[in-house]
């Protein structure tokens, strides 16, 4: 007890001081049958405007903004123009309009969503906006804890960058409370870049994989004399950081998936020769590695927050790059049969304002924050396509039918991924905390509410 109740004096927190055997026993009481292997979370960061893309308004004049609507492949249905491709492939679709929450800021709003739980209040305005320790855990986070990986590869992978602007970075995307050992595994670059290579992922020129073998079978011999204990308290975490670079480095599926230069040139050009559509090109290939979460997000941080010259924006690079990258996505999952066991969901942290309001008179027009309603999409897994779930006021500003949080997203995602949303965690001070409080949204799969 004495040593438990010093840990947080070593640095250290109370999952890592669960066994591997301890740690089996939660997953068994915490987790279910699994309905998908992996979730593709596309994160509109900054917060897309669902009036001019998925919920358009085209009867309420000083609403409906510069674009048209057009035909979906469901009947009586409409998208706005400049997304096209996803306006064809609506019949694979869940299109909950009614998503709905209470919170305006960019930063608790994007934990919220990337967590599936509100951020918690630590009593000072400042620290709630930064990575915290005292956060909840991205989603993959929570797999990697509760269901450790066997073959050592990350739970999670988050590209193409980090969400942060100078010192400023947004919660929600690391693996808070569980501690820096389950954080995702982070990618900065840009994968159209011709140079494009993820650090730490390559052996150095003339080391081979069996010589990297060779090398660890000799460590584990030396390291075999030293004392348990001492070895446990002192390299527990430079041992665990060695087992993760070893896995990646031997693990071919996982390392390959990055090389996104080996996909024909025109799969790469149907996906879009741009930093979203590559991004969502690598991320097919990480579900064929079967990696649980990742997280694509769409843009530098805050890129969808269209407070001016919101229209231009979203027509000439955000929509075409998205609509084009997503719908590839989706072919290609359907065509190989992983669409089935992988749940895509298009979402930012909130919708616009309804209302357009220019900048100081400069005629430069936009749309606000929005928390009161907005659109996320949802493919794969069981989600029955061609239906609209939930709708809106005559101008997008309210749902009209019950509305869901954030919180459901994310019971839906443990969900799929066969974890209990009811699941209690242990925190850094061994305080017993639920890790979801929403409910899964069940409509999305029609009526099989397994």
């Amino acid at each position: 007890m004495m040593q438990v109740g010093c840990s947080s004096l070593l640095g250290l927190t109370l999952p890592s001081l669960l066994t591997p055997s301890m740690l089996s026993g939660r997953a068994a009481a915490t987790t279910r049958a699994r309905r998908a292997k992996s979730v593709v979370l596309v994160f509109l960061t900054g917060g897309g405007s669902h009036i001019d893309t998925f919920d358009p308004k085209p009867n309420a004049v000083d609403v409906r903004g510069e674009f048209k609507p057009i035909a979906t492949r469901i009947l009586g249905v409409q998208f706005t123009e400049h997304v096209p491709k996803l306006a064809e492939r609506a019949d694979r679709l869940a299109i909950v309009r009614s998503m709905a929450h209470k919170d305006n800021r960019h930063l608790s709003g994007t934990h919220n969503t990337l967590t599936g739980a509100e951020q918690p209040f630590r009593g000072n305005s400042n620290e709630d906006k930064e990575l915290n320790r005292g956060d909840w855990p991205a989603y993959g986070c929570t797999i990697g804890y509760l269901e450790p990986s066997t073959s050592g590869v990350p739970s999670q992978v988050t590209l193409p960058n980090r969400l942060i602007e100078g010192t400023l970075t947004w919660p929600g995307q690391h693996a808070g409370i569980l501690g820096a050992k389950y954080d995702p595994f982070q990618i900065n670059g840009d994968p159209n870049h011709d140079e494009f290579r993820v650090s730490g992922l390559h052996l150095t020129d003339g080391l081979s994989v069996e010589r990297l073998k060779g090398r660890r079978s000799l460590l584990e011999q030396l390291d075999g004399g030293r004392d348990r204990l001492d070895r446990w308290a002192s390299n527990q975490q430079f041992s665990r950081q060695q087992e993760i670079a070893y896995a990646m480095l031997t693990s071919s599926g996982f390392s390959r998936a990055f090389r996104v230069q080996e996909e024909p040139d025109a799969v790469r050009e149907r996906y879009g020769r741009n930093t979203m559509g590559q991004t969502l090109l690598i991320a097919r290939r990480l579900v064929e590695s079967e990696i649980p979460v990742v997280q694509c997000n769409m843009g530098h941080v805050q890129i969808w927050d269209n407070h001016t010259e919101i229209f231009p924006k979203l027509k000439n690079q955000l929509l075409p790059q998205l609509d084009q990258g997503v719908s590839a996505l989706l072919d290609d999952l359907h065509e190989s049969g992983l669409l089935d066991q992988t749940l895509v969901i298009v979402v930012g942290e909130f919708g616009r304002t309804p209302t357009l309001s220019q900048l100081n008179g400069t005629g430069l027009v936009g749309r606000g924050h929005w928390a009161a309603a907005y659109t996320a999409l949802f493919a794969g897994a069981g989600v029955q396509g061609g239906q609209v779930i939930g709708e809106t006021d005559k101008i997008g500003a309210y749902p009209l039918t019950t509305p869901f949080h954030p919180n459901d997203l994310g019971a839906t995602v443990y969900h799929c991924l066969g974890v209990k949303p009811e699941t209690v965690l242990v925190d850094r001070l061994g305080r017993p905390i639920q890790l979801n409080c929403g409910h899964v949204m069940h409509e999305l799969f029609g009526s099989d509410p397994a």
